[in-house]
C-alpha cells in the first residue's frame, strides 16, 4: 500500500511539470463547452393525457344486443398508426415543420423520422398496475419535446384529437363496411330465398299428395299401413271368434231354457217364460182338465182337445230343434226372444257383427292404401328426395338470411351506440406546456463541463508526463535502473527564483480561481435566461 502510495505522488510530481498546458486545456474545455451549452437550444416538453373508458354503464346493457368490437385492439391500431408517416405529414405541415413545394423527399423523410422520435406515446392502465386492461379504462399519454413551446402544444393538440377521431372514425367506418358487407350478402341470400320459395310452391302444385306428411316419407306411410293391416286383421279374427262364441251361446241351453219357460230371476227364483205356441199349450191343457171335470175320455171336446195339445207339443218340439240350429224366426215362436240372457245374447252378438263389419271395411282400406303405395313405389321415393333437397336448401338459404339480418341490426345498434356513448374519451389533462424549457440541463451541465474541464487539464499533464517523463526521487530511478542510488542531491535555488516561483504559483492559483469564479459567472447567465443565438430548427 505505502509503494502503491508512493507511485502516485511520484505520477503527480511528473504530471505537475505541465501545470501550466493542463490549465490552458482546462480553460479550453471549460469555454467550449459552456458555449456548446449555451448554443444548445431550449426544448420543451407538452403533454396531454386521454381517458379511455370502453366498459361504460351502456356496456352491460348492450351484451348481446350488438356485434361486439374490440375497442382496445383498435386503439392499439390507432396508437401505432398514428407514428406512422402517413399520419405525421399533415401534422408536420400544420405545424410549419414540412414544407412539400420545397421539401426534397430525403429532407421530408429526416424530419418525418426526428418528428417521430421526438414523440412518446404510453399507455397505463388506470386504477391498477399490470392489471387487465379490459377489467379498468386505459390512460394514454401523449408528450411532445420541441424547441418552441407553442409548436409542442400544437402537435400534442393534434395528436390526441387524431387519438379520438381516429379511434371512434375507424369503429365507425368498421361499422360501415360491416353493414355495406352485410347488405351485399343479404341482396343476394334474399334473391336465392325468393328462387327457392318460388321452386318449393311450384314442386308442391306438382306433386300434390305424394310429399310426406306429418306422418313421415313414403317407407314409413307404407310401413304404417302394412302394420295397421296386420293390427286390422287380428282385431278382425277376436271379433270373428267372439261372434262364434255368441252364436253358439244363442244355441245352447240358456235359449232352450227361456223357450222351456223356465228362466232365472235375479232373486234366484225361477218365473214362467214363454211364446204364442207354450202359451196355447197351456191354454190347451187348462181346458182339457177342466173338460176331464165334466165329461169322459170318449167326449168329442176331450178328445178335439187332446189331439190340439198333441199337435201343439209337436209344433213346440220343432220349434225347440228351430231354435238350437239358431234360427231367429224360431226366438220370436218360442218366445225365447223375451228372456233377458236370450237378449243380452243377441245385443252382443248384434254388436260383434257391426265391428266385424267395420273391421272389413277398415281392413279393405288399408290394404288399398297398400296397393296405391306399392304402384308408386318408383315415383315417391324420388318425389320425396326432390322434396327433401329443395326444402334443405330453402331451410339453409333461410338460415343464413336470418343470420345475416340480424347480424346487420346489431351492427346497427352498435353503431347508434357507440354515438350515445358505450365508449367514452375524457381528457384528463389537455395539452399542457410548463413555461420553463424542460431540457437543457444547463445548470447540470455547466457544472459537469466544470468537472470535465479539470479532469481534462490534469489528462493532458498526465499525458504530457507519460511522453516525457523524470525521475522525481530515488526510489524511482532506483526501481527503473535496478541499481542502487547511494544519495541525492537537492536543488538549491536563488533568492530571485524562490520569489519568481511562488510568484509562478500565485499566478497560476488565480487562473485555477478564475476559472472557477467563471463557472460561477456562467451559472449566473444560464439561470438569468441568456442564450447565444442560434438557427432555430
Amino acid at each position: 500500500m505505502k509503494e502503491l502510495l508512493e507511485q502516485i505522488i511520484d505520477q503527480i510530481k511528473g504530471s505537475w511539470r505541465f501545470r501550466r498546458h493542463a490549465l490552458i486545456a482546462a480553460w479550453v474545455f471549460a469555454v467550449v463547452g459552456w458555449t456548446a451549452v449555451f448554443v444548445m437550444p431550449d426544448v420543451y416538453q407538452a403533454g396531454s393525457r386521454v381517458f379511455v373508458d370502453t366498459k361504460t354503464a351502456l356496456k352491460p346493457v348492450l351484451q348481446g344486443l350488438t356485434l361486439d368490437q374490440d375497442v382496445n385492439v383498435q386503439l392499439n391500431l390507432v396508437r401505432q398508426s398514428l407514428l406512422s408517416a402517413p399520419q405525421l405529414e399533415p401534422v408536420a405541415q400544420e405545424v410549419g415543420l414540412l414544407d412539400m413545394r420545397t421539401a426534397t423527399p430525403q429532407q421530408r423523410l429526416r424530419i418525418l423520422n426526428d418528428l417521430r422520435d421526438r414523440i412518446d406515446l404510453n399507455v397505463t392502465v388506470a386504477g391498477s398496475e399490470g392489471g387487465d386492461r379490459d377489467s379498468a379504462g386505459s390512460i394514454y399519454a401523449i408528450q411532445y419535446k420541441d424547441t418552441s413551446r407553442d409548436r409542442s402544444l400544437k402537435v400534442v393538440q393534434i395528436l390526441q384529437n387524431l387519438l379520438i377521431e381516429n379511434t371512434l372514425g375507424g369503429k365507425r367506418t368498421g361499422s360501415q363496411n360491416a353493414q355495406k358487407f352485410l347488405g351485399g350478402q343479404i341482396q343476394d341470400l334474399e334473391q336465392r330465398l325468393r328462387v327457392a320459395e318460388d321452386s318449393l310452391a311450384e314442386f308442391k302444385k306438382r306433386n300434390i299428395g305424394l310429399m310426406p306428411d306429418e306422418q313421415g316419407g313414403y317407407f314409413v306411410r307404407l310401413q304404417n299401413e302394412m302394420d295397421a293391416v296386420t293390427k286390422t286383421q287380428s282385431l278382425l279374427a277376436v271379433a270373428t271368434s267372439r261372434r262364434e262364441e255368441l252364436q253358439r251361446q244363442l244355441r245352447g241351453e240358456a235359449p232352450i231354457a227361456a223357450a222351456s219357460g223356465i228362466v232365472n230371476t235375479p232373486g234366484g227364483g225361477n218365473r214362467m217364460a214363454g211364446g204364442d205356441t207354450m202359451s196355447s199349450i197351456k191354454e190347451t191343457q187348462a181346458r182339457l182338465d177342466e173338460l176331464l171335470l165334466r165329461f169322459t175320455d170318449k167326449h168329442p171336446d176331450v178328445i178335439a182337445a187332446r189331439e190340439t195339445l198333441v199337435q201343439l207339443k209337436q209344433r213346440r218340439t220343432a220349434e225347440i230343434e228351430a231354435l238350437k240350429r239358431g234360427d231367429p224366426n224360431a226366438a220370436a215362436a218360442s218366445g225365447a226372444s223375451a228372456s233377458p240372457v236370450y237378449q243380452s245374447i243377441q245385443l252382443a252378438l248384434n254388436q260383434a257383427e257391426v265391428e266385424i263389419a267395420s273391421l272389413r271395411r277398415e281392413l279393405t282400406d288399408h290394404q288399398n292404401k297398400v296397393a296405391e303405395l306399392r304402384k308408386m313405389l318408383d315415383t315417391m321415393p324420388q318425389v320425396e328426395a326432390e322434396y327433401a333437397r329443395l326444402n334443405r336448401d330453402y331451410s339453409v338459404t333461410k338460415a343464413n338470411y336470418t343470420a345475416l339480418v340480424e347480424r346487420l341490426e346489431k351492427s346497427r345498434l352498435g353503431e347508434e351506440a357507440s354515438s350515445s356513448g358505450s365508449v367514452r374519451f375524457d381528457v384528463i389533462e389537455p395539452a399542457s406546456a410548463p413555461f420553463k424549457p424542460t431540457s437543457p440541463k444547463r445548470t447540470l451541465l455547466i457544472l459537469v463541463v466544470f468537472v470535465v474541464a479539470l479532469g481534462a487539464g490534469a489528462g493532458v499533464a498526465f499525458l504530457l508526463h507519460q511522453l516525457r517523463p523524470v525521475f522525481t526521487s530515488a526510489r524511482s530511478l532506483a526501481d527503473y535502473t535496478g541499481l542502487q542510488v547511494l544519495g541525492a542531491i537537492s536543488m538549491a535555488w536563488l533568492e530571485q527564483q524562490q520569489v519568481n516561483r511562488y510568484r509562478s504559483y500565485w499566478r497560476y492559483s488565480a487562473l485555477v480561481f478564475a476559472l472557477f469564479v467563471v463557472c460561477v459567472g456562467v451559472l449566473i447567465l444560464s439561470r438569468m435566461g441568456v442564450r447565444l443565438p442560434v438557427s432555430a430548427a
